[in-house]
């Protein structure tokens, strides 16, 4: 059974619609800027068409480009998380961005809540030990939530905490920071835990870890992971 193709009512092509979620979730530009990018290559679209695109398939998107991953995570034991929550202003009023990460820096889970307290972290490491298993260590800050998370889930013997351990997570942060900045802050709860879990997700894609690699590793990374980009949503 063949699954029904996304793009199929869009006069737009698939590729520039792909194009158009790619540039405005991964790199720190406004609706207009994507538009005035595209029109540079020739693509006249309204920027409210841009808006519509990346709610419409950027969910699917991460969805799955998050299947795959998961599938191939699961196959092996999880060696360490990083966890850590920020604050983020929805509408003038503080909510908390929840965040783990894997011992190489990509990003598990991304979740908002209105509360820092044990319920919001109990509820947050269920939800990531769900979809991934469980690690073998969680480094986390000094919050006592997480100690009383853990100590209900019955792997408090797991957590490490210490002044620099937790820095995988805190660095986590700032591609969403400077993409927060270009946004002009969030006004919803939903559009923020929306917009979080799509970035997370192509960050994770396109991330290629540019440092670790020769020059032709990170080409044929960053190859591999466009084409990988450009075949979702296949019908």
């Amino acid at each position: 059974m063949t699954r029904r193709d996304p793009f199929k009512y869009f006069k737009t092509s698939r590729e520039i619609i792909r194009l158009a979620v790619m540039m405005y979730v991964r790199f720190p530009l406004s609706l207009r800027n994507v538009e005035d990018l595209l029109h540079e290559r020739g693509i006249d679209v309204s920027h409210e068409s841009v808006r519509f695109w990346w709610q419409r398939f950027g969910p699917k998107f991460a969805s799955e480009i998050r299947k795959k991953r998961v599938e191939r995570m699961r196959a092996w034991p999880q060696w360490r998380w990083h966890l850590d929550a920020v604050f983020v202003k929805v509408n003038g009023e503080r909510h908390y961005l929840w965040r783990a990460v894997d011992h190489e820096g990509e990003v598990l889970e991304s979740y908002v809540t209105q509360k820092r307290d044990k319920r919001a972290a109990l509820k947050f490491l269920k939800k990531a030990m769900r979809r991934y298993g469980r690690p073998e260590r969680i480094v986390t800050d000094k919050l006592r939530s997480y100690g009383a998370a853990m100590k209900e889930i019955g792997n408090a013997d797991r957590q490490m905490t210490g002044r620099w351990l937790n820095n995988r997570a805190e660095n986590s942060h700032q591609p969403f920071r400077r993409r927060e900045r270009a946004m002009s802050r969030f006004r919803r709860l939903r559009s923020l835990q929306k917009f979080a879990a799509v970035h997370s997700s192509v960050f994770n894609h396109f991330n290629s870890e540019r440092s670790l690699s020769s020059r032709d590793i990170f080409k044929r990374n960053r190859a591999a992971a466009l084409a990988e980009w450009r075949g979702l949503c296949l019908a």
